[in-house]
C-alpha cells in the first residue's frame, strides 16, 4: 500500500530537526570570569558589547554566565575574555605580535608548534584582553583576531606599556 505524502513527510522533518537537536545539546561556553575592579569592569563591559557577530569566520555562541566581559566563537570555541591577569612569562622584555597598533604577547612555544593551542594578550593594555584560540584554526585565526580587536582594544581600553 503506497505511503501519503504526509507519512514520507514526517521521519524528513525528524531526520532535518535532528541537527538543531544535536547542536542544542553543546549548551553554552563557561567562561571564567576574573575578578574586577568596578572601573575595569565598565571597560570590559562596553569592549565585550561591541564584540563583533563573527570573529576568524566562526559565528559568536552562547557564553555562561551570559554577563560575562567575554565571548565565544565557533566550536571548539574561540573565546575573548577581557580583565584577565598579567600573562606567565611576559614582561617589558618579552616580544609581541603587532596588528593595527596594539601589540599582543604570544608565548614564546606557541610561535613554532602550529599544533597547540594559541594564547593572545594585548597585555599592555588595562585591563587586559586575551584570546584563546584552539590550534584547529591556526595559522589564520591569530591574524584575524588581532586585527579585528584592535581597534576595539584602543577604543575602550588603556594603553599602559608599549607592547611592540
Amino acid at each position: 500500500m503506497p505511503r501519503s505524502p504526509r507519512g514520507r513527510l514526517a521521519p524528513l522533518a525528524a531526520l532535518l530537526a535532528l541537527p538543531l537537536a544535536l547542536a542544542a545539546c553543546g549548551g553554552a561556553v563557561d567562561v571564567d570570569v576574573p575578578r574586577l575592579s568596578a572601573a575595569d569592569r565598565a571597560a570590559c563591559a562596553a569592549l565585550a558589547a561591541d564584540l563583533p557577530d563573527t570573529l576568524a569566520d566562526e559565528e559568536r555562541v552562547e557564553i555562561e554566565p551570559e554577563d560575562a566581559p567575554a565571548a565565544a566563537y565557533g566550536d571548539p570555541a574561540i573565546v575573548v575574555r577581557c580583565g584577565v591577569p598579567k600573562p606567565e612569562g611576559f614582561d617589558l622584555t618579552a616580544s609581541c605580535e603587532s596588528a593595527d597598533g596594539v601589540g599582543y604577547y604570544i608565548p614564546d612555544e606557541q610561535y613554532d608548534d602550529q599544533g597547540l593551542d594559541l594564547t593572545l594578550t594585548a597585555a599592555g593594555y588595562s585591563p587586559r584582553v586575551e584570546v584563546s584560540i584552539p590550534s584547529r584554526y591556526r595559522p589564520n585565526a591569530g591574524p584575524a583576531a588581532m586585527t579585528v580587536l584592535a581597534p576595539l582594544v584602543k577604543e575602550h581600553l588603556t594603553l599602559v606599556d608599549d607592547c611592540d
